[in-house]
């Protein structure tokens, strides 16, 4: 397993011996975005594309990012050489960039400037039996934020909305929840994107999601394949008749769902291991990945 290590602005050491100060706008209001990549083989996955996320989500929330794609890949570097990873392992990587330090007060324009921290580690280790068997989840109470409030395709430090909602899906014996937005259409979960299969067709929700690079990648492998994927709104109700469903994010790939509990109490239950279509998905992306590693393999980091 590998040691997990941090960086912050500069200063490199083990996880728990990294600080950061408490004035920091990140820790006092969240004020912050980041991005999570992986390796395979140690060849970055979409490094690109993650960091071009970042730079939509800073100007999502008008935050000027100061550290160049390369100068992050260097930092991530100098962390990887002070954990004990080997050419063996995947590995996590978590960057973040806080607006800085500064007053206590709301106004951003009073930062000293962004801060930079990294997170390396070991990829999570999934429960296997969400694979074989299916990841179960439940629609909370609790619903997303407005878009009109707070875009989800900030991809920030403030994680409460889901929190709760994750907290209350757990409550009722799920492992994951799938938020409602106020008119009670399907958003995402609580840090994947669901998909589902209805009337035979593979939907996925359009609108009050983060836009995620695995459902974007899934989406061009699906259509290359002659699988249309329909990105539409889905109401709440459509949800009794859906005959698949599958979670897709950069750690979980994709990952097949065994039962969905609606607000009504009503369970809907979908095959072990997934249906036909999330199969399909599963060895698509699998494939993908063994095409990837063969072609990058230059790429790599260790």
């Amino acid at each position: 397993m590998v040691k997990a290590v941090g960086y912050i602005d500069g200063e490199i050491d083990v996880l728990e011996n990294i600080k950061v100060p408490v004035l920091d706008r990140g820790f006092l209001y969240g004020d912050s975005i980041y991005e999570v990549f992986r390796t395979y083989e140690g060849i970055p996955f979409m490094y690109d594309e993650h960091y071009e996320r970042l730079l939509n989500s800073a100007s999502l929330i008008g935050m000027t990012v100061t550290h160049t794609a390369a100068q992050i890949r260097d930092a991530v570097m100098a962390t990887l050489a002070k954990s004990d990873v080997n050419a063996g392992e995947d590995i996590y990587v978590r960057y973040q960039i806080t607006r800085g330090s500064g007053p206590i007060d709301l106004n951003p324009d009073l930062s000293e400037g962004n801060r930079l921290i990294i997170i390396v580690k070991g990829v999570p280790k999934w429960n296997q039996s969400y694979y074989t068997n299916g990841v179960r989840l439940a629609v909370p109470v609790l619903r997303r934020n407005s878009v009109t409030s707070l875009d989800p395709n900030i991809k920030g430090g403030n994680y409460l909305n889901n929190i709760l909602a994750l907290a209350q899906a757990r409550e009722s014996g799920a492992d994951d929840c799938v938020m409602l937005d106020a008119n009670r259409k399907v958003t995402e979960c609580s840090n994947s994107n669901v998909w589902f299969v209805i009337g035979d067709q593979i939907v996925t929700p359009l609108r009050g999601n983060l836009i995620g690079l695995t459902r974007k990648t899934l989406v061009n492998l699906l259509e290359a394949d002659g699988v249309d994927v329909l990105e539409r709104e889905i109401d709440c109700e459509e949800l009794k008749n859906a005959t698949e469903c599958f979670v897709t994010s950069a750690t979980r790939e994709v990952m097949p769902v065994i039962s969905l509990a609606l607000e009504d109490r009503t369970q809907v239950d979908f095959a072990p291991g997934g249906g036909p279509e999330t199969r399909r998905a599963m060895e698509l992306y699998q494939q993908m990945l063994v095409n990837f590693k063969r072609d990058n393999a230059a790429l790599a980091l260790f």
